[in-house]
């Protein structure tokens, strides 16, 4: 991990077994309602990179970390910096928290457009103790000037810990190595950083980390699925692959990432996948928020993308992500096997429930988690790291490190690579065929 925790060598790519991975006692992972506020009376000072739904929330989704950031930190949190090109929704944004009941943490709040302009005007004063990436991915996870964000903040705060939000990137696939070079930058450093991947956090997740670490079981498969429901999804730039990398790389990232927490290393080379795509029958939607017509066909996301592979342990992987649910839940399954055991997950966003199926018993136990908030847990466990009050080494850990992201990047990429050869492939078969009966006929 990129933090003052131990961590595993960052040049051994592959063979990571998933006992090794880090992980929380679950126990020690509480509701946000029930966590009192860090102690001490000096400031800490965090800037905002970004001020859209990711950040500040939306009716899309559970996710806002600055509510998190608010109720973790108390009266100490001061937001120095909000950065965003967008200066008037920032600036809106803003106005509404200075409205409310944590207007100490934002009555001093500047915006600003770019990073270089907060650095240039930014006093001692502001000197930020955590700086929150929230900006589109397309802004980071490079080393090019406009998309090195991480970099910049390596440049000017160093020793200053960094949250990012997942993926590490949306750039072309040949960019995967420049992410590696920027994890490499940080873990040197030594600086504390996170990646926002928060199932990790998840209590259900924990507790199946912990059955398999207790028993001392080696994963024998992985099986996920992802069913979007895709009528509220109204940015355009969800629907163009080439501005979000598509449903894989964007979304099903997550998933992607929670098999490997599993499984393990994944061998890139042994992905394979297909894809229903927008111009099949069977891919016709009817409720699209959106008008595709104006995406590139090309560019036009897949419906489904169904994919295998196999893990350096020897084990097996499938995720399936699907676009074809309409209202607002989304329907999602995580499935872990190791031997006499089956570890089932079922709706993580919402309300996530544990099916737990052990030897001798053929009858499955279920555990429901009614309160859990991993987008609390994850800063929670960050804020605790940079602030160093835990008594216990390993009671505060970071789930995910930007290596750890990287690799999750890439292996949606290889997803992404897959079910692409595979359609071109099936098209050529498709028109080989047609001509071979036109030569026929």
């Amino acid at each position: 991990m990129s933090s003052r925790r131990p961590s595993k060598n960052a040049d051994s790519r592959r063979g990571s077994e998933s006992s090794r991975r880090p992980s929380i006692d679950p126990s020690r992972l509480v509701p946000m309602d029930r966590v009192t506020h860090v102690g001490g009376s000096d400031d800490f000072n965090v800037v905002f990179i970004g001020a859209g739904n990711i950040m500040f929330g939306s009716d899309e989704g559970p996710w806002n970390h600055s509510f998190r950031f608010e109720h973790k930190l108390g009266p100490r949190l001061k937001v120095v910096a909000l950065i965003d090109p967008a200066v008037e929704r920032a600036t809106a944004v803003l106005q509404k928290k200075c409205d409310s009941f944590v207007v100490s943490a934002y009555k001093d709040t500047r915006v600003f457009k770019t990073f270089e302009d907060f650095v240039k005007n930014m006093s001692p004063r502001d000197r930020p103790r955590a700086i929150i990436v929230g900006s589109p991915p397309m802004f980071r996870g490079s080393t090019k000037a406009g998309s090195d964000i991480e970099i910049q903040i390596l440049k000017h705060f160093p020793g200053v810990a960094i949250f990012v939000e997942k993926p590490i990137a949306t750039g072309p696939e040949s960019e995967i190595a420049e992410g590696f070079k920027i994890a490499k930058m940080i873990q040197d450093s030594k600086t504390i950083c996170s990646v926002g991947y928060m199932l990790r956090y998840l209590k259900a997740v924990q507790m199946m980390k912990q059955i398999i670490d207790e028993n001392k079981l080696t994963v024998m498969s992985t099986v996920a699925r992802y069913a979007t429901a895709y009528e509220g999804i109204e940015k355009p730039d969800w629907w163009d692959k080439s501005k979000s990398g598509g449903p894989m790389i964007e979304q099903g990232t997550h998933f992607c990432d929670l098999s490997r927490y599993f499984g393990g290393e994944v061998d890139i080379a042994s992905v394979q996948a297909h894809s229903l795509d927008w111009d099949e029958n069977a891919g016709q939607l009817s409720k699209m928020a959106i008008n595709e017509g104006q995406i590139a066909p090309e560019n036009r996301i897949p419906r489904v993308t169904a994919a295998t592979w196999k893990y350096d342990s020897g084990a097996v992987g499938s995720f399936t992500h699907i676009v074809a649910l309409q209202g607002r839940n989304y329907s999602c399954e995580l499935e872990v096997y190791a031997d006499g055991y089956s570890l089932k997950l079922v709706n993580p966003y919402v309300l996530p429930v544990l099916y737990i199926r052990k030897p001798g018993d053929d009858n499955e136990t279920t555990i429901r988690f009614a309160d859990d908030d991993p987008f609390f847990s994850e800063v929670s466990n960050l804020i605790d790291i940079i602030e160093d009050i835990e008594e216990e080494p390993e009671a505060a850990q970071i789930l995910s490190s930007y290596d750890d992201a990287v690799r999750t990047y890439e292996f949606t990429w290889a997803i992404r690579k897959a079910s692409e050869r595979s359609r071109a492939e099936r098209s050529k078969a498709k028109v080989e065929a047609a001509n071979t009966q036109k030569a026929e006929a």
